[in-house]
Parts: C-alpha cells; structure tokens; sequence
C-alpha cells in the first residue's frame, strides 16, 4: 500500500539524499585529487616533483636552494650532504668544515663559493626533487624541506662529494631505489674516498691554490667517455671483486655508477647489473660485454 509524503516530509527526504550525493562527491575527490605538496608535511610517501626550476636567490648555496615548480615556491635542503658557508655569518661551522677538510677557513669559503656555483650550473636545467616535505628549517625561521635533487647526470649530493664540494653530514635517509640510508651513505663514502685520492675541492693540499678544475666540474658521463680508451678486454672483469679503477675503465661507470656498484655487492651474476639504481637498459648494454 502507498503512503502519501507531506511535502515536509518530502522536503526532509531530499535534503538528505543531497547530503548523501555530496558525501560522495567529496569522498571521491579525496580519493583520486593529487594531493597538494604543501599539505604532505612530514609525509611517509616520497612526492616527486619533476620540471623544478632553481629561482635565482643570494640565499642559494650548494646544498640549499629555492626552487620553483607547479607555480609555488619552496626552498630545499639536501639530504646527506654540507656543502661549505660562503660567507663568516656561522664561524663555528666554518671551523668545523674546514676543520674536515683539513684545509684553512679562507680556503673553506672558497670552497663553499665553488659548490654554490657548482650547483647553480647544474640545476640550469629543469630538475626532480624527491621529498617528503620533511620539515630541515634548524636554527632558521624560514621553512624549507629536505629533498633528494637529481639532475641529468644523477644525483646532486653524490656529484658534490665526488668533486670535494661537501661532506657527508646531516639528516638521512633511503632515497627511492636505494635499499636503506646505510646504503647510501656507505655510496657516498666511496665517492669522498676517491675525492680525497685525488685531492679533489676541499681536499686540496692545505696551503696550496684550491684543486678545482672549474666551478662546473667535467659531466661524470664526459668523464667516463674520456677514458673509452683504456677500456679492459672483454670478459676480463669479475663484478664482485674489481676495484673502484676498474670498474670505472668499463664505458659507462663513472665516480657515482663505480660506488653504487661496489655498494650492491655481492651479485650472483654481472646480470644483476641491471639492478643498480640508476643503470638503464642502455648502459648495461655497453656495460655488460666487459664482465665476466
């Protein structure tokens, strides 16, 4: 039997089955909207952010910079990596720097000036930032987040302790594609030990004019192609037992790729080279023929 609505009681009906509908909507907007980079504070999810621009600032350093993408602004902090002061405004951490290095703190300066313009020539290209809007503001009242940076030729902390341009310091942690931050940090103690055999940057001869070649350092890829002619015999080299100089006699493996290498060992065969972060189809290809 049909019961008959007043139009109170219909009114009522409908105003909830709005409710419901708009419920919905928002729920489903929730779900599939990309989040806004500014609401992930602190997030456990890594958010990449790929086209960023370095904005031209004279608070950019080698290691903390602003950084422009989808129309804001934020300014980032490396992870893992102190790049030195360019100016005396924090003398005890000048101190502490060039005390590290093991070099003067006028030289230490330098050395900063030189990663700052190191990474501004490297970040002239649009760049990704991995983040996970991690709050690395410290003793500073401007907000800025921690991030991984990786340009054309990989990542910007590995390039700037490669060329002697930082020291391993700060926060850390497992970028996407690396098994955990130990990981990482024992790639970067790799690439600061052969920066010290060459007396690369910071590692300059104390006394002596800074051992830089210029304020943007040789592509590692223009590096690795330089040495095409010292290239081993094919077949030659055993994967889990080769050093650093061997390694990086393979077209293809330079400074960051030979670390990252030795870091990944032991391999149960040269075809688990491809499973290194940051060896594509392209270089295992011309890699792979040189390993036993």
């Amino acid at each position: 039997m049909l019961r008959k609505f007043s139009s109170y009681e219909f009114g009522i009906a409908e105003l909830a089955y709005l409710r419901h509908k708009i419920a919905l909507f928002v729920a489903a907007l929730l779900l599939t909207a990309p989040a806004a980079v500014g609401g992930r504070e602190g997030s456990k999810d890594w958010i990449v952010l790929e086209n960023c621009r370095l904005v031209p600032s004279a608070a950019n350093d080698g290691d903390s910079f602003h950084v422009s993408v989808n129309g804001k602004q934020y300014i980032f902090r490396l992870y893992f990596v102190d790049a030195p002061e360019t100016d005396a405004a924090d003398p005890k951490r000048l101190v502490e720097q060039a005390k590290h290095f093991g070099i003067a703190v006028p030289q230490i300066i330098e050395v900063g000036e030189t990663a700052k313009a190191f990474t501004r020539q490297k970040l002239n290209e649009p760049f990704t930032v991995i983040t996970r809007m991690a709050n690395a503001m410290g003793r500073s009242s401007v907000e800025r987040f921690y991030a991984f940076v990786r340009t054309r030729e990989g990542d910007l902390g590995e390039q700037l302790i490669a060329n002697g341009l930082a020291r391993i310091h700060g926060t850390s942690a497992a970028p996407p594609g690396v098994a955990s931050s130990a990981a990482e940090r024992q790639t970067l103690e790799q690439l600061e030990g052969e920066a010290k055999r060459r007396r690369a940057g910071g590692w300059a001869i104390a006394g002596q004019p800074l051992k830089v070649a210029s304020a943007t350092p040789q592509p590692f890829a223009n590096a690795s192609h330089s040495r095409a002619k010292e290239a081993p015999e094919l077949g030659r080299i055993d994967v889990n037992t080769a050093t650093e100089k061997e390694l990086r006699s393979v077209p293809g493996v330079g400074p960051v790729m030979a670390a990252r290498i030795i870091a990944a060992r032991p391999f149960r065969s040269a075809d688990d080279l491809k499973k290194v972060n940051g060896i594509g189809d392209k270089n295992y290809a011309k890699m792979r023929p040189y390993f036993q």
